[in-house]
């Protein structure tokens, strides 16, 4: 681990020893810092691998540390100018600060910060997007941290999420509602069964009547088109004579008369389901730079499986939570609207996060915002991409 440490010290101050012209100020770096996060080993992850190499980076660093839920979204509103935001947990931190970032008055401008994930919480669902697996953790951190000052960017979708009187919520991975969720927030329960502990809270949830039916109606737009990339960099500004002249010339022709342009009204289409479970999640996890359509997958399972079925998915789901079996209903989205009935309980996962069950709108916000990744995967989707 030391020999780790040591060797991306030692890559981060190249990084650090480069010289700037003395106009150019340094960059600023605000890093949200969840000390809770991994059972609260987060600090103390963060201070041994991280920490090290963005200070060796020439950044002007800044370190916000979290005390409580829901504090990083406060924070974010009070936030000034940074060049850089750098989340350090896991995905419960990730939502709270890209959603205090989205409820921003100027989140049009404060969008296009580029944003490094820095993955020390339990789950870190980001994280196998944007760098390679790696079985040790000194490692992994350290590789994210790396590709922060590398620069690579990859734009990921976001999905809002809006109730009829809550602020919206801000998602990168996406929704869950159903039984295997409700089963997974229990598993921690049965810790003293070991490895049985996932297959045992399956089990028991499945003594509540059964089977589990989630009665909704779902209201959807198809897919969008995607619009060409904006090219970065501003036009020149045309010289003043250019300028005057076209002013003049605009300014003597009689203006043209305007033709109202129709709009198509919006092809809704609706649903009735019942399900064990329903999830509505972003293509970041099979991220594809080259595609040509907007939209996020709606997964709605069938209500019809056996207590023996419930139990092996409810494990696999543990591994991979939008996993779509065989026999579910897929829909591509750019929207939707689900619609609970009167006096449902339970809770929604938003990001592994938990929320409570109601009637919400879901829009899909396309590439919206930066993410640093390892410009090796960045290669690798691109490789995927051509072929």
């Amino acid at each position: 681990d030391n020999l780790l440490r040591r060797a991306a010290c030692q890559e981060a101050q190249a990084f650090g020893n480069q010289l700037i012209p003395s106009s150019m100020p340094l960059k600023k770096a605000t890093v949200f810092l969840n000390p809770a996060a991994c059972k609260g080993k987060a600090r103390n992850l963060f201070e041994k691998n991280a920490a090290p190499i963005l200070h060796l980076s020439g950044l002007d660093v800044t370190v916000v540390k979290t005390d409580y839920e829901g504090q990083a979204k406060k924070l974010l509103e009070l936030m000034e100018n940074t060049d850089l935001i750098i989340i350090a947990g896991g995905d419960g931190t990730v939502q709270e600060v890209i959603t205090g970032l989205l409820r921003r008055a100027d989140e049009a401008v404060f969008s296009k910060i580029p944003i490094g994930f820095i993955p020390l919480g339990k789950t870190c669902t980001l994280s196998q997007t944007l760098y390679p697996e790696s079985t040790n953790q000194v490692q992994h951190i350290t590789n994210a941290t790396l590709a922060i000052l590398k620069g690579e960017t990859v734009p990921l979708d976001v999905l809002q999420i809006k109730g009829e009187k809550e602020q919206p919520v801000f998602a990168v991975t996406g929704l869950r509602w159903g039984s295997y969720r409700d089963a997974g927030v229990k598993v921690s329960k049965y810790w003293y069964l070991g490895p049985l502990k996932t297959k045992a809270a399956h089990f028991f949830s499945t003594f509540k009547e059964w089977p589990q039916k989630h009665q909704a109606a779902l209201l959807y737009l198809g897919p969008t088109e995607r619009p060409p990339e904006e090219p970065e960099e501003k036009p020149s500004r045309p010289p003043l004579y250019v300028r005057l002249y076209r002013r003049l010339r605009s300014y003597w022709s009689s203006p043209p008369e305007e033709i109202p342009q129709e709009v198509p009204p919006e092809d809704w289409e609706e649903l009735k389901l019942s399900t064990i479970e329903l999830s509505i999640a972003t293509r970041n996890r099979q991220l594809d730079l080259m595609r040509t359509e907007d939209f996020m997958d709606i997964c709605i399972e069938a209500d019809t499986v056996s207590k023996g079925q419930f139990v092996n998915r409810g494990s696999q789901k543990m591994r991979d939570p939008h996993i779509c079996p065989e026999g579910s209903q897929c829909i591509q989205a750019s929207r939707c609207i689900l619609q609970l009935p009167e006096g449902t309980e339970g809770s929604f996962g938003i990001d592994n996060e938990e929320y409570e069950a109601m009637a919400v709108e879901v829009k899909l916000l396309p590439r919206k915002l930066r993410f640093f990744c390892d410009p090796r995967m960045r290669e690798q989707m691109l490789h995927a991409a051509v072929q």
